[in-house]
């Protein structure tokens, strides 16, 4: 499936959360699939923390370059792009193409760098709505994501609940753990304390905080994975084989980080990942809209779910799920509950696994045919 990318650019200023204003924007997307006479059949797909509006398919003459969730969108797929018109979008405050902390400042001519505004999964959403408004979708048959898109999905059903009929909330948690506060802390003390992040005007420098990115990267890269699948992937293997009593790097999953910190490196922007891992953190619709209730934030959706979630993945952990669960059914909204057997941890949601692809494609054929 060939595919390309777009922008939308919104003039009107988008006031933000925490109180600035975003005077102008752009949202980077992409779709799929062929929206259907009644417009009825589109699907938003909300991405994670580290990825983009390239959700499936490939560029033409980049065969290589495959969206990050392929095996879930398609034609055939569990979502089916010959049934649904499908929307992938990229986040403001990104660095994929929506507008952020690279992009040009109006009031300056320079990148926005450290002056990007924090922004919040709320903002995001009604940036969202706004590039729905462009393609002329009044109401999503479903919004869906993983982790950090999962609670995208999740916020639309309070921002917007006539807008959508289904979520599909996937590895999710209806606000981050104390624990898992501290591990984006870190992550981010790791880029903000690196000599070359120049208090986030490296772009002046003409330099990266790649040692932070790095250490980042590796973190956060270790909390997505299982011990199990990390064991079965690499166990205590040795590069050379013996062991060679130095501090160099010796075994496999020593030189597995590191290449993955290096990678993320080059393509990710660091004022990006604070902005969005503060995002995750701010992140609490009980706190905002509840009192501290999750029932009662609830208390106005009107879509049925889909919630899912993995036995090992112990960031997002299964009875973190089953908190939005139980605020659903409080509510008395529909709702599907899969607990999915898979060893691959918080990033099972991005992996091919029978149970897990079959629970997606039941429901979402059922959204389909109502579609019809």
């Amino acid at each position: 499936m060939i595919v390309e990318a777009r922008k939308a650019k919104f003039t009107e200023p988008l006031k933000l959360t925490g109180g600035a204003v975003l005077p102008e924007f752009e949202i980077a997307y992409e779709t799929y699939g062929t929206l259907n006479a009644a417009r009825s059949n589109a699907v938003l797909v909300c991405h994670a923390l580290n990825a983009s509006h390239h959700v499936a398919g490939t560029y033409a003459g980049e065969p290589d370059n495959v969206g990050w969730w392929d095996n879930m969108v398609g034609p055939g797929k569990p979502l089916d792009t010959d049934r649904f018109f499908v929307i992938g979008n990229n986040y403001i405050g990104s660095c994929f193409g929506s507008t952020g902390p690279t992009s040009t400042n109006p009031a300056t001519g320079r990148p926005w760098g450290a002056d990007f505004p924090v922004v919040t999964v709320e903002d995001w959403v009604a940036a969202q709505s706004r590039l729905a408004d462009r393609l002329g979708i009044a109401r999503f048959a479903a919004v869906m994501g993983g982790s950090l898109g999962a609670m995208q999905a999740l916020q639309w059903s309070i921002s917007f609940p006539e807008r959508l009929r289904h979520a599909l909330v996937i590895a999710a948690a209806p606000r981050l753990s104390t624990q898992n506060i501290g591990f984006n802390e870190v992550a981010r003390q790791a880029i903000v304390t690196d000599p070359d992040f120049h208090g986030g005007d490296f772009y002046a420098y003409g330099v990266i905080p790649r040692r932070g990115l790095r250490l980042a990267r590796m973190l956060g890269h270790i909390t997505y994975l299982s011990d199990d699948a990390m064991h079965e992937k690499f166990g205590r293997e040795l590069l050379s084989g013996e062991h060679r009593f130095s501090l160099e790097v010796e075994f496999e999953i020593e030189s597995y980080l590191r290449y993955q910190g290096d990678k993320f490196s080059e393509r990710f922007d660091a004022n990006t990942y604070l902005i969005m891992t503060k995002a995750l953190d701010y992140f609490d619709p009980a706190g905002r809209h509840g009192a501290g209730d999750l029932s009662r934030a609830l208390a106005g959706v009107r879509a049925s779910f889909l919630v899912a979630s993995f036995t090992s993945d112990w960031r997002f952990s299964p009875a973190r799920s089953r908190e939005i669960v139980k605020a659903l059914l409080d509510n008395r909204l529909p709702v599907s509950y899969a607990e999915i057997d898979a060893p691959q941890g918080h990033d099972a949601f991005l992996m091919e696994h029978p149970d897990y692809q079959r629970t997606v494609a039941s429901y979402l054929a059922r959204v389909a045919e109502a579609c019809a």
